[in-house]
């Protein structure tokens, strides 16, 4: 346990999946705090779940694509900065996965936010890093672009 001026202290757990096809990286838009972000397929992990089994449900909860996991990118820590209206300040923790697209159902509804799917070069998205959700988007790219994978069975869970 870590405690922090008395409080217990606990980062987000996030993942996030690189999806490659013909180059492009599958990337959503989605509506945060009023702003149009583009971000990877991403979100929180939920109780009782396995990292493994959350990248790819949020893949699919985000994108309507069902996606095989090809390897492990990396793990990134960040705390976001404060905003001025007190929000953010936030620290995560993103596990990052290499997935190739298997199935994609058009017709299923994205989750609340997300305004659409793109698939963009890597010089398109990094054109567009002003509009990066975090750092965290263009740094799992750009590990993933220079060759870093590493085993699935690295990610262990013990139930």
């Amino acid at each position: 346990m870590s405690y922090r001026e008395g409080r217990f202290w606990q980062p987000d757990v996030t993942v996030a999946t690189v999806v490659v096809r013909d180059g492009r990286l599958l990337c959503v838009e989605e509506r945060v705090n009023g702003a149009l972000v583009i971000n990877q397929p991403a979100g929180h992990l939920e109780p009782d779940e396995s990292l493994v089994e959350a990248a790819l449900r949020e893949t699919r909860e985000e994108t309507g694509w069902d996606v095989r996991l090809t390897g492990f990118v990396g793990a990134y820590q960040w705390k976001s900065p404060l905003q001025g209206d007190g929000s953010g300040g936030r620290h995560y923790l993103r596990f990052a996965f290499a997935a190739e697209p298997v199935t994609h159902d058009p017709s299923r509804r994205l989750d609340e936010g997300i305004v659409q799917t793109l698939w963009l070069t890597p010089d398109e998205l990094q054109a567009q890093q002003a509009r990066h959700r975090s750092p965290l988007v263009w740094r799992a790219v750009t590990d993933f672009l220079a060759g870093r994978r590493h085993p699935l069975d690295l990610m262990q869970h013990l139930a």
